[in-house]
């Protein structure tokens, strides 16, 4: 996922856990399409246009972990004069979990403001350096979201991260709170179809209409119901803080970060509330800090209707493609859409028929990575002949839905977080006088949809987002992608301007972030993480 609440029925998921990388622990980095939603990048080899070492160890910071003290973090990391000075986290407990990576648990305030109330218990996942004789210290990674959790990035660092870091770092994820396997997590529904595939949302009538705002209500009310403790302190303040904890528990001064799609907004909340323990930070798809959601969910609307306008072409243009339509794919997905909205087609037996909606949602997933293109093509010229099976797996993918036909907790963590972090609550109307824009922004890709409502019957934020800056932890990286539907390349580069330090890396690539994609940004990013390189601004790694 990315930040915001995707406003037309589209919440924008991260790239699947391994994905997002798609870097081995060797040198193979090789492209393979996985499952549906699951692909691991190609390995095109590019080189560094400029790179200076204008940042010094010396300049930034020891290479060893703390000593166990905590330097004093008065004066920052504090949101209307909440901070995690005067909360002392247990030292944490690791326990084996395979041969190389451990994992614990570490307990947060749900209210910093609170300090002796309930608790968040933040589940952690640890790989340990290969290398412990040269062990930097620690490397926190977040795959994004809001919603999921990040304590798979540890579990499988060897088949995300290059191998340079796995020996200098212990790989540190964890389950941001609300999320994954911490507790307690968000939990509003078990099944999102009937808030989501079931619900018409090109509505044409009153009577279609109010059954979306129904369904926002009901999902925001239940939502609010099963987790009224929680609910209201689920915010990126709060996980930032929760970094500072964690930071303190495993006894470090300083960390670096390395955060993926919405990771890049935690990471950059983190380094403007506690800008003294930052070693250093990489953000890989960052959008817009300075975006309300009106004007982050117009980027990426634009961004995703660039993206398929971009595939579109390409299956006009290549006779192999499943979806060719004798070289007018175009006006072939258009009828298909239109089709799908008037008479969906049936896909499995006890799932909603496939509609207009679920096959934009398949087209999203697909849209992250460009290895799952042909699974697309195939979905699409299926759903041509009357078959919805392809698109339904590639929008079950999209929510994460399992074989056995549960939902994560994904979705409701999303929506909470988001509209935590969302200091605005538009009415009904006013949400409804914006579709305009949205319609003119992607006319392919804009539904109308229930999640456009679903901040309108929300609580009012009690911690909104806090403004970024950066200010004070020195050189941050930011790694953007030119055809990144997601978080779009405007935004990434309204991130790195808008960071006291920001260094924009830019990777050629139809891709949501760009870790992974070739030997170039690889090596950047050792190259700061592990030596305190910082590239120049406007690196190209083509």
């Amino acid at each position: 996922m990315t930040r915001g609440v995707g406003r037309r029925g589209r919440v924008a998921v991260a790239a699947a856990v391994l994905a997002v990388a798609g870097c081995s622990s060797g040198d193979d980095t090789s492209g393979s399409t996985t499952d549906a939603g699951t692909a691991e990048a190609s390995s095109d080899v590019g080189e560094p246009v400029e790179r200076t070492d204008d940042a010094t160890e010396d300049d930034r910071a020891d290479e060893t972990a703390g000593s166990g003290d905590a330097p004093s973090t008065d004066g920052v990391g504090t949101t209307d004069g909440v901070s995690t000075v005067s909360f002392d986290p247990a030292p944490i407990e690791w326990q084996d979990f395979n041969d190389q990576v451990d994992v614990a648990t570490v307990a947060v305030p749900v209210d910093y403001a609170d300090r002796e109330g309930e608790r968040f218990e933040l589940f952690l996942a640890r790989y340990r350096a290969l290398d412990p004789d040269r062990r930097i210290g620690s490397l926190l990674v977040n795959p994004g979201g809001p919603g999921f959790g990040g304590s798979d990035f540890a579990v499988f660092a060897s088949q995300i991260f290059d191998q340079a870091l796995l020996e200098r770092f212990d790989i540190v994820g964890w389950d941001p709170r609300g999320t994954g396997e911490s507790d307690p997590p968000i939990d509003c529904i078990d099944d999102y179809d009937p808030y989501y595939a079931e619900l018409d949302h090109t509505p044409e009538t009153d009577a279609e209409r109010a059954a979306i705002v129904a369904a926002a209500e009901e999902l925001a009310q239940r939502c609010v119901e099963n987790n009224s403790e929680i609910i209201q302190h689920v915010g990126t303040n709060n996980s930032a803080r929760d970094i500072d904890v964690i930071r303190r528990a495993l006894g470090e001064d300083q960390i670096s970060f390395f955060g993926f799609s919405y990771g890049s907004e935690l990471g950059a909340a983190w380094a403007t509330m506690f800008p003294d323990t930052v070693r250093a930070a990489v953000f890989d798809g960052a959008s817009d800090p300075e975006a309300d959601d009106l004007g982050f969910s117009l980027q990426q609307q634009r961004g995703f209707e660039a993206a398929i306008s971009t595939f579109l072409a390409r299956c006009s243009s290549d006779s192999d493609c499943a979806f060719h339509n004798d070289g007018d794919a175009e006006a072939a997905f258009d009828e298909l859409m239109q089709r799908l909205d008037e008479d969906p087609i049936d896909a499995a037996s006890g799932r909603p028929p496939v509609n207009r909606d679920v096959a934009l949602t398949a087209v999203s997933q697909a849209m992250y990575r460009e290895a799952l293109w042909p699974a697309l093509e195939q979905s699409l010229a299926e759903a041509a002949d009357g078959d919805g099976g392809g698109l339904l797996a590639l929008h079950d993918a999209y929510f994460r839905r399992a074989a056995d036909g549960t939902w994560p907790n994904g979705l409701e963590a999303h929506q909470a977080i988001s509209c935590a972090d969302e200091d605005e609550r538009k009415t009904v109307e006013e949400e409804d006088a914006e579709s305009p824009l949205f319609t003119e922004a992607a006319p392919r890709m804009n539904p109308a949809g229930s999640i456009g409502y679903f901040c309108t019957f929300f609580p009012p934020s009690i911690d909104p987002r806090v403004d970024i800056t950066g200010a004070g932890a020195g050189p941050i990286v930011v790694i953007g992608t030119t055809g990144d539907p997601a978080t779009p390349f405007e935004g990434t580069v309204r991130m790195a301007n808008t960071l006291e330090d920001g260094r924009l890396v830019i990777v050629e690539a139809n891709e949501h972030t760009g870790y992974g994609l070739n030997r170039c940004v690889i090596d950047v990013v050792n190259d700061y993480l592990i030596d305190l390189v910082a590239p120049l601004d406007e690196t190209e790694c083509r």
